[in-house]
């Protein structure tokens, strides 16, 4: 009897002392859900652009002219369009037209010719591969030039526009989703056109290396 009388005071004080020992021992609290990361999207070059550029060009004359090697500075505008697929890479067309002060002239003994092309446009497609905001391409299509030959022996001019084809390549760099920079080289081959001048057909053939802005709307 006494036994059991101990035991069941032992229960009873373990009972009583339960709750206070829980109180004692560490609470676990809801832990606070991190803030979300804000997921920054992939740049897109996918829409219309316009912008403006400039820069050298150097060349050789052909056929009437072949002594000469007109060079000369260039500038002018672009617009365009790019779409680019989900795979990166990026299609698009693009038309230019520049100003230009390409020349050179000789003294042969007959003409003195001084040729002068004063301004010249591209109509062509680009191909590139997007890494991100660079934009690496291939380019080409048709070309055209308004070209001038003096006959210096009696100042006598006639002029021409020619047509022709070209190819190049460039990179462009987005520095914001609206703002594009790049630089290109396009190699022109224009074809020959009569020139009474001289009496006989004349081209031009030509590098330009140029650097442009864009803006994408």
């Amino acid at each position: 009897m006494k036994k059991t009388l101990a035991a069941a005071v032992a229960v009873a004080s373990l009972l009583a002392a339960a709750p206070a020992f829980a109180a004692d021992m560490p609470q676990a609290y809801p832990t606070k859900a991190p803030p979300p990361v804000a997921v920054v999207p992939a740049f897109s070059w996918t829409g219309f652009y316009i912008g403006a550029n400039a820069g050298y060009a150097w060349g050789s004359g052909k056929e009437g002219i072949s002594d000469l090697d007109p060079e000369g500075w260039l500038g002018g505008g672009q617009l365009g369009f790019n779409y680019q697929f989900g795979n990166n890479v990026v299609i698009g067309a693009e038309a230019d037209i520049q100003g230009s002060d390409i020349n050179d002239s000789t003294v042969d003994g007959v003409f003195d010719p001084r040729s002068k092309m004063d301004y010249f446009g591209t109509v062509r497609a680009r191909l590139g591969y997007a890494f991100d905001n660079v934009l690496p391409y291939v380019t080409g299509g048709f070309a055209w030039g308004h070209n001038e030959i003096t006959n210096r022996f009696d100042d006598f001019s006639s002029d021409n526009t020619h047509v022709g084809w070209t190819v190049g390549g460039g990179v462009e760099y987005a520095f914001t989703n609206n703002w594009t920079v790049k630089a290109e080289y396009l190699y022109m081959d224009l074809g020959d056109e009569y020139y009474d001048s001289i009496g006989a057909d004349a081209g031009l053939k030509t590098s330009t290396a140029r650097i442009g802005v864009n803006y994408k709307f």
